[in-house]
């Protein structure tokens, strides 16, 4: 391979190629996982990017380092370097954003050569193959173009690899897509993807059980793919090889690759893909996949398709792909016939307060002549009350809540719990869970937060006895994503019932209240209380009041509890009962009935939420996948 073309890290001692996150970590802990320590790795999701882990305090950190357009390296919003190893010997001088200085690489054993993804060799095959064939170019001057485009070049390449992949099924309906899967072999992980529309949206189905589960690939405003509330890539290739590894909210990993119907690759059989160590599987070779690739037919020069995606290299200005190809969005018009959005298309939800202009963690103290309040109350409790309010931003003034301390409440601990509870919002970033917007001390403590208009859950349905079973199974999708994204993030809430779920609207709900909650380190996967406080016992784990241990898994009981508030319209759950009958109640193994209106696909998912040993309660991963699973099939 030309070295104008190599890696510009492979030259590193402490870079490991194409290993993943948890790869690293393995690695630096055997290192002894000293603060400073450090090791580079391949990105698997940003083209041509790197990603920088770093150990500090026992646990791992990572930096995604993006590779930008004039081909100069950066960590997100930091500073721009000309290669990986210049940006690693400034961050060994200046911190600039990272949790410590780089104090000590963590080198590859002796004779090992940092691993090597299923796409680099091909791609580097591909790009000077499509640069000999596009241009006529060779020698010095090909190398010269290939230098001069390369980040465009593997952008080009890599983003239209896939129509050549064995699993990519091109526009066929979900009815199709099910019909091709079932052909032939029948193993779990057998998949495939197809073109859902001409906006860049894809979706992957996978065979799980004899059932074909379907997930959207979605590409948001910056062109990256992913299924929602996934991880983001430039690429189908990464996320298929992402997916291939782990599971990552999936129910399993992709195995088989599902062939098109009367290809010749119809009786392969994959055990892996790609194979774990990083390369093809031997059946790949001959007229497989390879194959296939390398006979890719790009557009010639000259041609509508190749003026629309690439620019040449002698044209003075530089080629953003990112802009170019982008499509447009449909019409009200083309927009007429497409299915209503599902609670997991993300994009649909962008909050108002979210301008990255205006909300930065570091800075949360708020002007309070930029803050009206209104006269009334919202709501109310020991800390003082809770009333709407105006805080005006760039974009124009935007309906806040404000949770107001008493004033003449002289108790400390007050004061410490709503700013503890200030504390725990502002790590806090995701479309199902309130935004806190900041804090005011003006003549009281005042935590600013952002405005759901229609207000608590429970009440909300009391009112609203109309509202669908589906709606309903949308709503508590929506909590459940919220909560998967506190479990993935170490964060216990310890007080999610119905009266903390807040809607924006009918069919936007978001998580509130951390008065309670705890944000646990990394070697913690529990919070243990010193001793009882006033708890909400009925939405409360057994083990929770047994040892006052609080995990994720004890949160995942309270949303069971949730779940059966909201498809009993709100009612109070265990009514009439005291806390002790209701624990006394679950020892003997008895469950609250299902309610009237809910489904039994529902109900045996709150009973699994109520499991008694935490060790077989599922986490908030596998309930989310199951709501997802279910408010599909019942939205088609």
């Amino acid at each position: 391979m030309a070295s104008s073309t190599a890696n510009p890290a492979n030259h590193l001692p402490y870079f490991f190629g194409n290993i993943t996150r948890e790869d690293a970590e393995e690695y630096l802990m055997q290192g002894g996982a000293s603060d400073g320590l450090y090791l580079l790795r391949q990105s698997r999701n940003y083209l041509g990017g790197f990603a920088l882990s770093l150990a500090h305090g026992r646990k791992v950190h990572h930096y995604t380092i993006e590779r930008e357009l004039s081909g100069s390296y950066a960590i997100a919003g930091g500073k721009s370097h000309a290669s990986p190893a210049e940006l690693i010997k400034y961050h060994s001088e200046e911190a600039d954003g990272l949790i410590c200085l780089l104090r000590k690489p963590f080198n590859r054993p002796p004779g090992v050569e940092p691993k090597t993804g299923p796409f680099e060799d091909l791609k580097e095959n591909l790009i000077r193959e499509y640069v000999k064939q596009t241009w006529n170019l060779q020698g010095h001057a090909l190398e010269q173009a290939i230098i001069s485009q390369k980040p465009q070049l593997e952008k080009l390449i890599a983003t239209t690899a896939h129509e050549k992949m064995p699993w990519f099924h091109g526009r066929i309906s979900r009815e199709e897509s099910e019909h091709r899967i079932l052909i032939g072999s029948r193993n779990n992980g057998k998949f495939l993807i197809r073109e859902r529309d001409s906006n860049g949206s894809y979706a992957l189905c996978l065979l799980n059980d004899g059932k074909v589960l379907h997930y959207r690939i979605d590409r948001d405003k910056t062109g990256k793919l992913s299924i929602p509330d996934g991880k983001r890539f430039d690429t189908l290739w990464q996320l298929v090889e992402h997916y291939s590894y782990k599971p990552d909210g999936l129910l399993r990993v992709l195995t088989t690759p599902c062939p098109q119907l009367g290809s010749e690759n119809d009786n392969i059989g994959f055990n892996t893909y790609p194979s774990a160590s990083g390369t093809f599987p031997k059946s790949w070779a001959g007229g497989g996949i390879i194959s296939r690739l390398k006979s890719y037919t790009f557009p010639k020069a000259g041609s509508k398709k190749l003026q629309s995606t690439i620019g040449h290299p002698s044209e003075e200005a530089p080629f953003n792909p990112y802009v170019l190809q982008r499509k447009r969005g449909p019409t009200e018009a083309e927009r007429g016939d497409q299915r209503e959005a599902l609670p997991m298309d993300t994009e649909v939800y962008e909050s108002p307060y979210a301008d990255p202009d205006e909300i930065k963690p570091k800075n949360v103290t708020l002007d309070r002549k930029l803050l009206t309040l209104e006269e009334g109350e919202l709501g109310s409790g020991n800390f003082g009350t809770v009333k709407k309010g105006f805080y005006r931003m760039k974009k124009g003034a935007k309906p806040v809540a404000v949770k107001i301390l008493k004033n003449e409440s002289n108790d400390p601990a007050i004061k410490d719990e709503l700013l503890r509870e200030a504390n725990v919002m502002q790590q806090l970033d995701n479309p199902y869970i309130v935004r806190m917007i900041g804090i005011c001390e003006a003549e009281a403590w005042m935590l600013v937060m952002e405005m759901a208009e229609l207000g608590p859950l429970n009440r909300f349905l009391q009112k609203n006895r109309h509202v669908t079973e589906k709606n309903i199974t949308e709503l508590v999708h929506q909590v459940s994503m919220g909560m998967k994204y506190l479990e993935e993030n170490n964060f216990v809430h310890r007080d999610l019932a119905a009266r903390n779920v807040l809607l924006v609207t009918q069919h936007y709900a978001k998580i509130s209240d951390f008065g309670l909650s705890k944000a646990l380190s990394a070697d913690e996967n529990y919070y243990k209380a010193q001793s009882h406080g006033k708890w909400p016992v009925k939405w409360y784990a057994p083990e929770c009041m047994n040892f006052y241990k609080f995990s994720s898994k004890s949160d995942v009981w309270s949303f069971g509890v949730l779940m059966w508030e909201a498809f009993s319209y709100g009612q109070k759950p265990y009514k009439g009962m005291k806390g002790g009958e209701v624990a006394q109640m679950i020892e003997r193994g008895e469950r609250m009935e299902r309610p009237e209106v809910c489904p039994t696909e529902v109900y045996s998912l709150m009973k699994l939420c109520w499991t008694y040993n935490v060790d077989d309660r599922p986490g908030f991963a596998a309930v989310e996948l199951r709501l997802r699973n279910y408010y599909y099939d019942i939205s088609h």
